[in-house]
């Protein structure tokens, strides 16, 4: 630390200062010694130290009568904890600045607007608490931030303003929780050169998935403007995800990128007395992502690099949340504010737990869905609230086990938050105040539904859901779940290699921590259908179509991007992108689309594209469509999005997969056709495997094995055209087998042929968990993988387990 006790520069304290400048302060003080040199640009600035603001309090003799204040506080009463918290925090706004100090302080103002050749810069002043960023309490939002401030007035009233924060409600109410002394926490106060992110754009970084600890990500929250409306959830951010490992191999590996919500911005305001204000988003802006990709690379590198600095420095691994700014006049990006994050670095993975909804036909009760916060489920009736007031004017009680509805909450929402079973909101993305406080308590949260306090009436019983993937949902009703733990070191280790069947992107990062050996089938067609939604020959064809209204549905989806089919290529690489890096570097076995036509019938503008079929289950499905005139544009896209998540994003672990392949002559055709759009088997290390469903494909294997690297036996379709039956009959159901001894055979020969021809070959099927037996007979023939659901892993790996020590 410099001489002074009460004024220091910002570069000149490091880490080791918390306690004299808090938690923020010592990590921008840090990155201004020892990341500058990197490259990563931090804005310069001075603080004002914890010994400043003891010294206020002590010249103003505040010290027992705020401590009298606190405690005659009742805390379970929330206009108690409103009433004490205002009398503390007026007193310190009413106090005086010891003459010596306010001058030091003002001075100090001057020399750093004279670093940047004005007379009176703008400035953002933060409060910056010691214990804010303890591992053990976040303090989420407990101290404020002044946006815009300029020339003494403005400074010192600031400043005083930041000492008050320390006595929010939710701060007094936290630490009380957390059993922290009032007085033993200190503040400190960083005034820092504003960047002017209000011509730019500013968000928040994660170097970890907030929602699963998956640690291998930078998940990104951006919107025009200053930041603050992220942080207040008044908008929903466009969200990127980089993935890390591929990212320092200098590929460019978006895995992700979402287009938000963002119609309003803050900006600067016109007159001294506004600082800042909120205007509407122009038009032309609100359907474009706030930042290019070569921005989005850039800053995942630097969040990268500031983790990598902490973890080397507190010896153990510690993922960050940073705070970054554009500057619109320089076009810069800056790194505004870095702490470690304090929710998922503390989890314990061994420990799975997962919460399984009870009731089959729950779709039917579905009333609305947002972005999910954590990952748990939550049910009580609906307590809409707007503002804090309306408990007072109206004697509105909020209670215990209560769900909380209401268009965005703020950080003085926290002591009625900490009562609540789940928080729904209208707005906000997963790093607004309503995200970050639920995940803290670990309360069920949906933020951004648009219109749940329209949508929910006061009173009504309803259940919320964040265990099903990205997207939160909110069911009619209270419906049963049950709450699923389960040890990984409890559970036996098999010599077989176990792999997942993943259908959804959006729970890939949650199954990461499941012991497997990679992902034995992720299926096109979920995210075809979940994520695009629209029939890809409809995509490229709709303006011949002449459907007007087919055509104002597509122009709105594909917003964000530069045409039909980049939207397509970039979605469908997006979801295969997600589950490939969750998993990376084990193999991630992609299977083309298998859509029959009636299922492609019913996606957007299919109607146009699809014959009528007595029989789609052995119709034109699979690889007859791959190379056929009439669809061989669209499989070209699918071949252009498996390209780009190889080679642009390096996820070089993917394996493609062909379905339904009849004959030896369709395999070398759809050879034929992936290599027009780019893809060779061989070419950068390209495996493909074929589906082995059809008894073609057992009885011609030895002519397969010469143009594939692998056979996965798809047994429900095998069990289907083995035994000669429709296995979506009812009537023929009970014929249904795949441990029927003729199935059986068909397995038993296509395994010998592969070995023989040196060819890997697997199963992806629910069967060996079901039936131990035909675990027993896969295992026994030396299959080289097994694939399953991951609902049904620990019972397959006991099952196995059993199998194997027999």
């Amino acid at each position: 630390m410099p001489q002074s006790a009460y004024l220091a520069n910002l570069h000149e304290v490091g880490i080791n200062d918390i306690e004299s400048v808090g938690g923020k302060n010592a990590s921008l003080g840090e990155m201004l010694q020892n990341l500058t040199k990197l490259g990563i640009q931090i804005p310069g600035g001075f603080i004002i130290t914890v010994a400043a603001y003891r010294e206020f309090i002590s010249y103003n003799k505040l010290d027992e009568e705020i401590r009298s204040i606190i405690n005659n506080i009742t805390l379970d009463d929330i206009e108690s904890l409103r009433r004490g918290g205002l009398q503390a925090r007026q007193l310190l706004k009413n106090a005086k600045f010891p003459k010596d100090l306010s001058e030091a302080i003002i001075n100090k103002y001057y020399e750093l607007s004279k670093n940047y050749d004005q007379d009176m810069t703008d400035v953002a002043v933060r409060s910056s608490a010691t214990a804010e960023d303890l591992p053990d309490a976040s303090f989420a939002g407990q101290q404020e931030t002044y946006l815009n401030v300029r020339g003494p007035a403005q400074l010192m009233n600031a400043v005083r303003n930041c000492f008050a924060s320390i006595f929010t409600d939710r701060a007094i109410s936290y630490r009380q929780s957390f059993g922290y002394d009032h007085f033993s926490i200190g503040l400190s106060v960083c005034i820092q050169k504003m960047v002017r992110s209000d011509l730019g754009a500013s968000g928040v970084a994660f170097s970890i998935d907030t929602e699963s600890g998956f640690k291998d990500v930078v998940v990104i929250n951006a919107s025009f403007g200053l930041g603050e409306m992220i942080v207040q959830g008044s908008v929903s951010p466009d969200e990127y995800i980089v993935f890390k490992p591929t990212l320092t191999e200098n590929f460019k590996p978006i895995i992700e990128k979402k287009l938000g919500i963002k119609d309003k911005m803050m900006v600067y305001g016109d007159d001294p007395d506004e600082r800042v204000k909120i205007i509407p988003t122009e038009r032309n802006y609100r359907d474009r992502f706030c930042l290019t990709d070569n921005t989005i690379i850039k800053l995942a590198k630097w969040v990268t690099q500031i983790e990598a600095y902490y973890t080397n420095l507190k010896q153990k691994w510690c993922p960050m949340d940073v705070e970054w700014a554009i500057d619109g006049l320089s076009k810069e990006l800056f790194i505004v504010q870095a702490r470690p994050e304090t929710i998922h670095s503390q989890k314990d993975h061994n420990i799975i737990t997962e919460y399984k909804l009870n009731n089959e036909n729950r779709n039917e009760k579905i009333i609305l869905k947002g972005i999910a916060v954590g990952d748990k489920v939550g049910s009580g009736n609906v307590n809409i609230l707007y503002s804090l007031d309306k408990r007072v004017t109206e004697g509105h009680v909020f209670k215990e086990g209560d769900v909380l509805v209401t268009d965005m909450t703020d950080p003085d929402w926290e002591p009625i938050m900490k009562k609540a079973s789940a928080i729904i909101t209208n707005k906000g993305g997963r790093t607004c105040h309503a995200a970050i406080v639920a995940r803290e308590l670990g309360v069920p949260a949906i933020v951004g539904t648009l219109n749940a306090t329209e949508e929910l009436k006061e009173g009504q019983l309803v259940t919320v859901s964040c265990g099903e993937g990205d997207e939160g949902i909110v069911y009619k009703g209270e419906i049963a779940f049950e709450k699923i733990e389960t040890r990984l070191n409890d559970l036996p280790k098999v010599k077989t290699p176990l792999m997942l069947n993943v259908a959804s992107p959006s729970m890939a990062f949650n199954f990461s921590h499941l012991p497997n050996s990679g992902v034995g089938l992720a299926r096109e067609e979920f995210i075809i259908n979940n994520y695009i939604q629209i029939h890809p020959l409809a995509l490229l064809q709709h303006k011949k179509i002449n459907d007007e209204a087919l055509t104002a549905i597509i122009e709105k989806r594909i917003k964000g991007f530069e045409n039909e089919e980049e939207f397509f290529i970039n979605k469908l690489s997006f979801g295969i992108a997600r589950i490939a890096s969750a998993f990376y570097p084990n193999k991630v076995i992609v299977r083309f689309s298998d859509f029959k036509s009636n299922e492609y019938y019913n996606l957007l503008g299919g109607n146009y594209f699809e014959p009528k079929e007595e029989n789609p289950m052995i119709g034109w499905r699979g690889a007859s469509r791959y190379y056929s005139k009439e669809y061989k544009e669209a499989f070209g896209m699918e071949c252009k999005a498996i390209k780009k998540v190889r080679e642009e994003m390096g996820l070089k672990n993917v394996v493609v997969m062909i379905p339904f392949c009849r004959t030896v002559t369709e395999l070398l055709k759809v050879h034929e056709v992936m290599q027009e759009f780019g893809l060779k088997r061989g070419e950068n290390g390209l495996e493909l495997f074929l589906m082995a469903e059809l008894p073609s494909n057992v009885i011609m294997a030895d002519e397969f094995s010469k143009h594939i690297d692998g056979f996965s036996i798809g047994s429900n379709d095998l069990t289907q055209l083995t035994l000669g039956l429709d296995r979506d009959s009812s009537l023929v159901a009970h014929i249904y087998d795949e441990r029927n001894e003729a199935v059986k055979g068909m397995i038993k020969m296509l395994i010998e042929t592969a070995k023989k021809n040196k060819v890997k070959v697997g199963i992806c099927g629910q069967g060996p968990s079901d039936f131990p037996d035909f675990a027993q007979f896969l295992v026994d023939l030396g299959i080289d993988s097994i694939s399953v659901t991951p609902d049904s892993l620990v019972k397959t790996i006991k099952a196995i387990s059993e199998v194997e020590n027999k």
